[in-house]
């Protein structure tokens, strides 16, 4: 019954963060289901940071791939009017921080 529970909670938690993602993507003019296709997430990520195409690379690199990682929700964070701080909170809680982005009234601003 707990392995259960556990099981739903952890569902739970991936919905969010795919439907938190999926609507941030779609404000950034990308297509929402990108978000849920590997590799070209990241790739789109990339894009809507606006950041140069071969930091993809990076991602398939130990240590490098959690830096560009925050760098990037960093930037995106950014392109959206948020704080450095706010792009910290999406790599790491982006359980919380990805759906207030995605449903909350921020908007993309690509010259950000």
């Amino acid at each position: 019954m707990g392995d259960l529970i556990v099981a739903l909670v952890q569902l739970a938690l991936v919905i969010v963060i795919v439907a938190g993602f999926w609507k941030v993507f779609t404000k950034a003019g990308q297509p929402g289901w990108a978000c849920i296709v590997p590799f070209y997430n990241a790739y789109v990520m990339l894009q809507i940071a606006n950041k140069p195409t071969w930091w993809l690379i990076l991602f398939f690199i130990p240590v490098a791939n959690f830096i560009v990682a925050i760098l990037v929700n960093i930037a995106i964070a950014e392109k959206f009017g948020k704080s450095t701080g706010f792009g910290i909170g999406m790599a790491f809680l982006s359980f919380i921080f990805v759906p207030i982005l995605g449903f909350g009234d921020a908007q993309y601003n690509q010259h950000a």
